[in-house]
């Protein structure tokens, strides 16, 4: 099993926090451990993820068959798999949720399944095991059964290469974002494991050795709260009985503020961050790309609430949607102020394969040629399509919200206005001397990078230390962290600054047509709300998860 390598560049490579921390990615490739865990026993497995090592000719000399397969900022690098296991004569399998929405961009791969491996990858193993080298298999969407899905082979994986490690509770999401693939994969109602389900597979991790992050990678974890509030209090119970080995993290919908039992409880789960897709301060705009959700709340009010349970927000943000007006830039950057996220994920619109919104674009004639052909990461690769405003103005407001946000001032600023509202709790935490050694170090690490190696941020992140140390000591440990994520936003955000520089100067040189009137549609059309059946497709959110077969 080969995991192809993400674009190194991104916002969510995080290079130079993963180079703190002396691993060699974010996290494992949950999609593949799924898989092999799904494949008959008598079957040798040998896991390589190429964002921490390579494939060697030993790895290939040994191999029956490669599979592969990941998410669009890897089609560049799964290719180059399919090829290099073609070189060698191994029949390969690609999949995941690429391949289930560009099919025909995987024609060199032997093998290609297409959907969730739950009840679909028994019909390749019976495939293969008759002789057959080469097919295509799919299934009906949104038509895996969950509670079928085993415990991922964690035993895989070295954890020492990774950041944190995933599990997953449930699958889709209930709302119909326009730009947004989720539920074209996995579908508006929200299928959740069981609870035993879900504590076999944290006590593998426990049991393997596994102390620290677990990101729970589910689209919306509140999709189907109903699940979720009888597996919070088992969850609880389980953490306290072990000591509270493990923090966790997910991603919601910004409704979560709106249930503070549910807060509360993961609160006492010891949950420490959540993703937010907010996308946009503007009214018309969440209700153009039916994130009508986003619009029934005062969201500074709403983030505050989640600091108040304990967890803090990282945020999703797009620029380029049709609606957008003069003050975009400005009002956006007063939206991440007022919220005080220092982690604001700020994309360009990208209109995505098998979304409404490439659907939508297509059919007025506005995608560029091959919007796929380089697959990149949002924040320089999006805008694949012809905007309503000019695009050197849309590029402009993009690189004032990238400079504006992720300058030292303005970082360390949110963030310690975060630190004084975060309420952690306080929890019996067993400690384990390797992990406390562990931290030291990491600790140490930090202290001189921001000190002696970053002069610059020296006087904010003292700062900023010493204010959390003083005003609330039981947020240091979350507000560290996203310090060490700024080792990697900072100089991520000043590149990619330079990189719009260069691209709005080419704008000038060669322009496009004049910019289109915004085309005349019903009003259902811009919404399409589609009834919550689990089979009308949609769209859901930013942070994919790898997850398919």
């Amino acid at each position: 099993m080969v995991f192809p390598r993400f674009l190194e560049n991104s916002f969510w490579s995080m290079r130079a926090t993963v180079d703190l921390w002396g691993a060699a990615g974010t996290a494992p490739p949950l999609g593949l451990l799924t898989v092999a865990a799904l494949l008959p026993p008598h079957w040798a497995v040998r896991l390589v993820d190429r964002n921490a090592a390579e494939v060697t000719e030993a790895d290939l000399a040994w191999a029956d068959m490669v599979m592969t397969g990941g998410m669009l900022p890897q089609r560049t690098d799964t290719l180059a798999v399919i090829d290099l296991a073609r070189r060698h004569v191994i029949p390969v399998v690609v999949g995941g949720p690429d391949p289930m929405s560009c099919p025909e961009a995987y024609g060199r791969a032997d093998f290609r399944v297409l959907g969730e491996a739950e009840g679909l990858i028994e019909r390749f193993i019976d495939a293969w095991e008759r002789g057959e080298r080469a097919g295509t298999f799919d299934t009906a969407k949104f038509s895996a059964d969950v509670t079928t899905s085993p415990v991922p082979r964690f035993d895989l994986v070295d954890f020492r290469n990774y950041l944190y490690v995933g599990v997953q509770f449930s699958r889709g999401c209930p709302f119909s974002c326009e730009f947004c693939d989720i539920i074209e994969l996995y579908g508006r109602n929200p299928r959740s494991k069981t609870n035993d389900q879900m504590l076999a597979e944290l006590q593998r991790l426990y049991d393997l050795g596994h102390r620290g992050h677990v990101d729970f990678v589910d689209d919306n974890l509140i999709g189907n709260k109903k699940a979720l509030r009888r597996f919070l209090p088992v969850l609880e119970a389980w953490q306290r009985e072990r000591g509270y080995p493990f923090l966790f993290s997910t991603e919601a919908s910004i409704n979560l503020a709106d249930d503070l039992p549910l807060l509360a409880l993961m609160k006492a789960c010891n949950f420490f961050v959540v993703f937010v897709g907010i996308e946009s301060p503007d009214s018309d705009t969440l209700i153009a790309t039916s994130k009508k959700q986003n619009t029934r709340r005062d969201l500074a009010d709403g983030v505050h609430t989640i600091y108040r349970a304990g967890i803090f927000v990282v945020a999703g943000f797009i620029v380029g949607f049709d609606t957008e007006k003069p003050g975009t830039a400005e009002a956006m950057i007063d939206c991440i102020r007022t919220t005080s996220i220092p982690v604001a994920m700020v994309g360009l619109l990208t209109a995505l394969p098998n979304t409404r919104l490439r659907r939508r674009l297509e059919a007025e004639g506005r995608l560029l040629p091959d919007p796929d052909e380089v697959p990149a990461d949002q924040c320089t690769g999006g805008l694949n399509f012809r905007p309503l405003r000019p695009r050197a103005d849309v590029l402009a407001d993009y690189r004032s919200i990238l400079s504006t946000v992720y300058a030292p001032e303005a970082f360390f600023e949110r963030l310690r206005d975060v630190g004084r509202r975060l309420d952690r709790p306080t929890f019996p935490v067993r400690l384990y001397p390797r992990l406390v050694l562990r931290d030291l170090r990491l600790f140490a690490r930090l202290i001189w990078r921001f000190t002696v190696t970053l002069p610059h941020l020296r006087r904010p992140f003292w700062r900023t230390l010493l204010d959390v140390a003083r005003h609330n000591p039981r947020a240091v440990e979350p507000v560290v962290m996203m310090m060490a994520m700024y080792l990697h936003l900072g100089p991520f955000a000043a590149t990619v600054g330079q990189r719009l520089g260069e691209m709005i100067a080419d704008c000038a040189i060669r322009p496009e047509p004049e910019p289109i009137a915004a085309p005349k549609r019903p009003p259902a059309a811009v919404a399409e709300v589609r009834p919550n059946d689990g089979k009308s497709p949609r769209v859901g959110s930013e942070r994919s998860p790898d997850t398919a077969a």
